[in-house]
């Protein structure tokens, strides 16, 4: 039994030796009890109990140096054997001056064969470096109680080296990649190791030296190069050649468990096993993996020899068979740091591999080829199966049922003529099938030619021109044509309708496509054919209608030219069907802007009433024009024309204003037609015109906002009449720049550019006139009223004094309590006016009167007052109230504070006599001393009675005069 170091041992105090002396005698004190007792008796007593105990009696260590074990070999008294106890066994393990003791526990049940036991140690030092000792206890299962510990049983290292220098151990060695080592070098006698390391500085490692044993440590060592191992050094002190030493040690990966193991015969003589032996172990040479093959059934080395293929990592042995039918083999593959198998039981029979079938060769008509093939697999009936390459690459297989031994064939029918093929074979064991061989060299195989298949699809053109037509014609080979030879030619038979007696052939090679002739105006009936080696195909018949006549072609121009749309999978076309064709016949130019266009024509059923038409050679942006025929007894005539786009595109011009007229809100643009050589790139659906003030965005009414790529904001108007050639622009402001653009736009965008133009709008002189009216005037108006303020003053609103407004008044004297009074005799008035009638009276006929001044009328006051009659009789009184008679009141103007004569009418004076008034006041000069005196019938004499009428008199101010009285 092997049992690893590292799974158990466990370190414990090292025990005092003398135990051993009292170990052996409680053992030999068990041992006479064990004989003076009888066996059953005692056995079945101490084993209730638990306490019986078998101590060793037989123990022994040797070491394994290739292996690098301990072998412990002991056993126990006959009697434990004889009861077939169950035991266990504590065994120990010492290392000379370490203080370590690895321990473990080895359970067993013994039999009556009485063989003594076995336990290998492996160590991680190599056992040369040290010596080791052993000791042993043992007990039964059933008891709690150890024997006493066996004596130490110790085996020698070498503790010091031969006079030829120090020694390394282990000297040459096999480790797996991750793991780890432990070196040793022992010194000579009375020398130490000063040094002790490796020649590889990627290598971890640490070392105990100045001792007579160095050890040196290595950790995790990965895979070095192909046969490249570690060196390890070793020195002593000295610099002596005896004084250093040198070992190795070598990397690597225990080998793979094989894979893909089988075993087969090719030709039941030989029997050849492979394998797949897995990853590179990095070990060479006399540590590379061995491979061994052993047979189960015969109990026998299989006697081959093994090959492995560096590149592939394949394996195989190939031996002779002989008589033996049925094997069982087991494959080990085993290193210095492993070994794994596999193992493979076959019956041989049943593991045939034929060999590949050789020397093929055919025998075949235009649709039928027979393939003949030999094999060299003697003896064995075989089942084979051929592979057929098509031209285009499919294959097909077909299974012979032909199991021939020596010679074998199979027949492919249905082929097609003068065409290429490629053959293979491949067998397989009839009974007890078991793989295919390999496929056999390809064989190329052509069949015989034939006359063509299928039939030529004509088409014409036909261009009228002086005294005839030129027709041309093109062909092409209908789906499913085929030539069925190595070259063909074409054959055109051109005869009149009704007289074909007259007709002219004409032959053409198969570089031919397309040929032009010249015909009369007369209906003509043409043939085409393909021809061969072998025969000609059927023949194809176009009538060419007459040009004069019921049979005269339908002019283009009579047809409207009708807008299609395209899609991503071609252009659509639809037609109106008609029941009295057979078939419709659209046809187009691949390529509209080159001469030949390349006409391509396709044909259609009678129930057909559309079609997507679709070529390799549609591209966006060109226009292709569509012509529709019904055909009927191989007569075409045109039905409908069709123009449009697989998909259009933006114009590729930019619209020019040629003229524009403009006015204060609006402008009006006008622009020629578009370029037709322009407008090829799509339909055109109208225009857009863009607008925007130069100095902001864009906000006019009716209009919508578009962005432009610059970041403004443009006013866009679109126009969905391509025929339009005009446009106004509104809501303009007055007084602005402005800039425009026109472009086209198709059905695939607009011009991608803006090209603008500018213009600017004029001022409104409606606007002129109101700014004049609503600024202007009423400046200017304020601006004088400003200037000549003091003459409107004066002249509209005059200043006038009131009593309140007085300076004078402003005294004390001229108040009375909060009234001011004017006393007469204060101040001089600049009118008296006299209230009483008779006096007003007087004084009105005075005014009539020349007015002279006297001096007897002058009154030696120097201020003039206003007498008003307080003594007037009652009824004069009640007269005056009662009956509205006119008020007469008289003025009398003081001329030293008036510079002028003012006459104003009374509100109750006759016209006549204001008028009179009017005329002669309007006289009087200025006159500063000019006074007036009151005269009528009662006027006082003399001064004194002038003064008794003081108080009839009343003071009026400027304010009322034109109230209630005139001036004089």
């Amino acid at each position: 039994m092997k049992t690893s170091r590292r799974s158990f041992h466990k370190k414990i105090t090292f025990e005092n030796r003398s135990c051993a002396g009292k170990g052996r005698r409680m053992m030999n004190h068990f041992m006479i009890l064990a004989v003076l007792l009888p066996l059953r008796t005692c056995h079945t007593a101490y084993s209730q109990q638990g306490s019986l105990m078998f101590p060793v009696t037989y123990f022994n260590v040797s070491k394994d140096l290739a292996l690098q074990h301990l072998i412990v070999e002991w056993d126990v008294d006959k009697t434990a054997h004889d009861a077939e106890l169950a035991m266990s066994f504590e065994i120990q393990v010492h290392r000379a001056d370490e203080a370590t003791v690895w321990t473990d526990f080895h359970n067993v049940t013994l039999n009556k064969s009485g063989k003594p036991l076995h336990w290998i140690w492996d160590s991680d030092l190599p056992l040369e470096c040290m010596s080791h000792s052993v000791r042993i206890r043992s007990k039964a299962e059933a008891s709690k109680i150890w024997s006493q510990w066996s004596p130490w049983e110790t085996v020698l290292g070498l503790d010091a080296s031969d006079n030829y220098g120090p020694k390394i151990f282990p000297e040459e060695k096999v480790i797996e990649e991750g793991l780890g080592i432990t070196l040793c070098c022992i010194g000579r006698k009375g020398q130490i190791i000063k040094e002790f390391f490796l020649s590889d500085s990627d290598v971890n490692y640490f070392n105990k030296t100045n001792r007579q044993i160095g050890l040196l440590t290595a950790k995790n060592v990965t895979l070095r190069g192909a046969s490249q191992p570690v060196s390890v050094f070793c020195k002593e002190p000295c610099s002596e050649e005896p004084c250093y030493a040198h070992a190795v040690f070598f990397v690597g990966r225990p080998p793979d468990t094989p894979g893909d193991f089988s075993c087969q015969t090719r030709n039941m003589t030989t029997v050849t096993c492979t394998w797949n032996q897995g990853r590179d172990t990095y070990l060479y040479g006399c540590h590379s993996s061995k491979h061994t093959l052993f047979d189960e059934f015969s109990q026998n080395l299989v006697p081959c020899t093994v090959s492995c293929s560096e590149q592939s990592s394949q394996c195989s042995c190939s031996w002779d068979i002989g008589q033996q039918r049925i094997y069982n083999i087991t494959l080990t593959v085993e290193n210095a740091l492993g070994r794994k198998t596999a193992t493979e039981a076959f019956d041989v029979t049943h593991r045939i591999y034929p060999l590949p079938p050789f020397q093929l060769w055919e025998e075949c008509t235009d649709t039928e080829i027979k393939l003949h093939w030999n094999h060299q697999n003697k003896g064995i009936e075989l089942f084979c199966q051929t592979e057929v390459f098509q031209p285009n690459g499919k294959a097909e297989l077909y299974n012979g049922s032909d199991t021939q031994l020596h010679h074998t064939s199979i027949t492919l029918g249905g082929r097609q003529p003068f065409t290429k093929y490629t053959a293979r074979v491949r067998c397989g064991a009839a009974k007890n099938f078991w793989r295919w061989s390999e496929w056999s060299k390809a064989q190329t195989i052509r069949t015989k030619e034939a006359a063509p298949s299928g039939k030529v699809d004509i088409w014409r053109e036909i261009t009228p021109v002086l005294r005839g037509r030129n027709v041309t014609l093109f062909w092409k080979e209908e789906p499913g044509f085929r030539a069925n030879a190595r070259s063909i030619s074409y054959e055109i038979t051109l005869e009149k309708v009704e007289d074909s007696s007259k007709a002219e052939c004409i032959s053409l090679s198969s570089a031919y496509n397309s040929t032009r002739i010249f015909i009369d105006n007369h209906p003509y009936r043409i043939t085409i054919m393909a021809k061969n080696n072998v025969n000609s195909s059927l023949p194809s018949i176009l009538i060419i209608p007459g040009a004069t006549g019921t049979e005269k072609m339908l002019n283009d121009s009579e047809l409207k030219e009708e807008k299609v749309n395209g899609t991503e999978d071609g252009i659509l076309i639809s037609w109106e069907p008609r029941h009295t064709y057979d078939s419709y016949v659209i046809d187009w130019c691949s390529f509209p802007m080159s001469q030949p266009c390349d006409l391509q024509w396709e044909r259609f059923g009678p129930n057909t009433s559309s079609a997507l038409i679709n070529s390799a050679a549609f591209v966006p942006g060109v226009r292709y024009n569509f012509r529709v025929y019904g055909s009927t007894a191989n007569r075409a005539s045109l039905l409908e024309k069709k123009t449009g786009f697989l998909k259009e595109q933006p114009p590729e011009f930019c619209t020019e204003v040629k003229n524009i007229e403009l006015s204060n809100h609006a402008v009006t643009l006008f622009w020629d037609p578009c370029p037709t050589n322009k407008t090829d790139c799509g339909f055109l659906r109208g225009y857009c015109i863009y607008v925007s003030p130069v100095q902001e965005d864009c906000n006019l009414k009716g209009s919508k906002k578009h962005v432009h790529s610059d970041g403004s904001v443009l006013c866009k108007y679109t126009i969905e009449n391509p025929e339009e050639r005009r446009y106004t622009v509104k809501h303009l402001t007055s007084n602005t720049k402005y800039k425009l653009a026109v472009v086209a736009y198709t059905g695939g965008g607009e011009f991608p550019e803006l090209n603008f133009m500018y213009i600017d709008t004029p001022l409104d002189s409606d606007m002129m006139y109101l700014l004049v009216l609503l600024v202007i005037v009423p400046s200017l108006i304020v601006a004088i009223c400003i200037w000549k303020m003091k003459w409107v003053k004066e002249g509209c609103c005059p200043v006038i004094p009131t009593p309140n407004k007085s300076k004078v008044l402003s005294f004390k004297e001229f108040k009375i309590g909060s009234e001011k009074v004017l006393k007469i005799s204060d101040c001089t008035p600049d009118t008296l006016a006299v209230d009483n009638k008779v006096e007003a009276q007087k004084l009105h006929l005075q005014s009539l009167m020349p007015s002279t001044p006297t001096e007897d009328k002058t009154d030696v006051h120097n201020s003039s007052w206003d007498y008003h009659n307080e003594n007037e009789n009652e009824n004069e009184k009640r007269n005056f109230t009662s009956t509205p008679t006119p008020q007469t009141h008289t003025w009398f103007e003081n001329l030293a504070y008036s510079s002028h004569l003012a006459v104003e009418s009374d509100p109750y004076q006759l016209p006549e006599t204001l008028e009179t008034s009017k005329a002669e006041v309007s006289a009087v000069p200025y006159q500063p001393q000019y006074y007036l005196s009151i005269l009528n019938d009662d006027a006082p004499s003399s001064p004194g009675e002038a003064a008794g009428r003081k108080t009839s008199l009343r003071y009026i101010s400027q304010t009322d005069v034109h109230c209630i009285g005139r001036r004089l």
